[in-house]
């Protein structure tokens, strides 16, 4: 009682949620399937969006449970747009989302190496390419590469994803960061290391189309 009345309203709220995320993150937990992963990410997403983030902080978060392993439930293959930051949008906790990010979320032979990891060592159930509004690096892809010598290694991967993008009708930005998008979905799903997984459903690989202005992600059909 002593303890309580020291410590205040406010403090005893903030113990007692400590409390909680320590004992769920020493709790034994059965990994999620790859709809269940999704479901995940889409409901932190939601979160997010109506501004009821329940990652506060890492700091109460158990981190000397990860010292040795990471058990994450789903890889991102996101944009290094720092408007876009997945654990934020997805609203979840340390150790749970693998992250790899370069501009314009495309797959090189570094990102590949990467995805292929978390799918077949740290056996994610789910990969999610996540393209966003205004993306940077689609827009130079559009514009011409001549005007970005810097993205050298990453506009030719773009100009490929474009060829064929239908972008009559609509927005031909979005058009075209929904056809990059499908692209690396499609690259990843090809890899010999990835296929085999995918094949056995043990992993879902899909795309999504975050909205920097309203906070949404909505997921892209290949």
């Amino acid at each position: 009682m002593r303890f309580c009345l020291h410590l205040g309203k406010k403090g005893v709220l903030l113990f007692l949620a400590g409390l909680l995320s320590f004992a769920e993150a020493h709790a034994v937990k059965t990994p999620p399937n790859p709809d269940q992963a999704l479901n995940m990410l889409m409901d932190g997403n939601e979160h997010f969006v109506k501004g009821e983030i329940t990652h506060l902080s890492y700091i109460t978060e158990a981190k000397d449970q990860m010292l040795e392993k990471q058990t994450p439930f789903a890889a991102i293959l996101g944009c290094s747009d720092s408007r876009v930051p997945p654990e934020l949008i997805f609203d979840r906790g340390l150790g749970e989302l693998f992250v790899v990010r370069d501009a314009g979320n495309v797959v090189g032979p570094i990102e590949m190496d990467s995805v292929e990891f978390a799918v077949a060592s740290l056996k994610v159930p789910l990969v999610i390419v996540l393209g966003h509004q205004n993306c940077g690096a689609v827009k130079a892809a559009l514009s011409g590469k001549d005007n970005f010598p810097e993205l050298d290694n990453i506009l030719p991967i773009i100009d490929t994803a474009l060829k064929g993008c239908d972008t009559v009708g609509g927005d031909k930005l979005v058009n075209a960061i929904h056809c990059n998008v499908k692209k690396s979905v499609e690259t990843l799903k090809n890899s010999p290391t990835i296929a085999p997984i995918l094949a056995q459903k043990k992993v879902k690989i899909v795309g999504g189309y975050y909205d920097i202005s309203s906070g949404k992600v909505t997921l892209i059909s290949n």
